[in-house]
């Protein structure tokens, strides 16, 4: 069980890294769209006049269980707001400290996975079909599925899947590698 403990944590720091190329890095900038200095403080501004009463969460705009709203949801634009009425550090090192507690989670539930199956499947190409499989299922439907269902921009999604699909496979890649039990002879 130690050995699966290194793992969990061998695996999460991969993960980790992982996520922090994919969006520590410039390289981030492909998954988003932009606007201007101006567009941004007016949608900021309107935000703050708007939402702020609610406050912080996540708004469907319009909403349509309304008649009104389904009216206007089907007329456009719609979104899907995230929205923090408080705002917080553009680089925060306390999301950083918690993110790698949870890639560390994820790696740790990954090598339970592949722990309760090890002895049934015991070469490292066996463990890794399984580990890329899950991955990707997982990808495909919480990420894929999100402009397919909501009928948003494709582009952060999949760089989203992406930046998560190569995360949980370098995971599972190093808790298979390193930190599983032998098979028997």
């Amino acid at each position: 069980m130690i050995k699966l403990i290194l793992g969990a944590i061998a695996g999460g720091i991969a993960q980790f890294l992982v996520g922090f190329i994919f969006w520590g890095t410039p390289l981030s900038r492909l998954a988003f769209s932009t606007a201007g200095e101006a567009e941004n403080a007016a949608v900021q501004a309107s935000l703050a006049q708007n939402l702020t009463v609610t406050g912080t969460g996540t708004y469907v705009v319009p909403w349509p269980d309304t008649a009104q709203g389904t009216t206007l949801f089907g007329q456009g634009p719609v979104a899907t707001i995230h929205f923090n009425t408080g705002g917080f550090p553009a680089f925060d090192s306390g999301a950083l400290v918690s993110g790698l507690i949870l890639s560390i989670i994820t790696a740790g539930l990954i090598g339970l996975a592949l722990w309760g199956v090890a002895g049934r499947v015991t070469t490292l190409v066996e463990r890794m079909k399984l580990v890329v499989l899950f991955s990707l299922a997982a990808v495909l439907y919480l990420h894929i599925g999100q402009p397919i269902f909501n009928h948003y921009g494709w582009g952060y999604f999949i760089y989203m899947g992406l930046s998560d699909l190569f995360g949980l496979v370098v995971a599972g890649l190093v808790i298979a590698r390193w930190f599983l039990p032998k098979p028997a002879a």
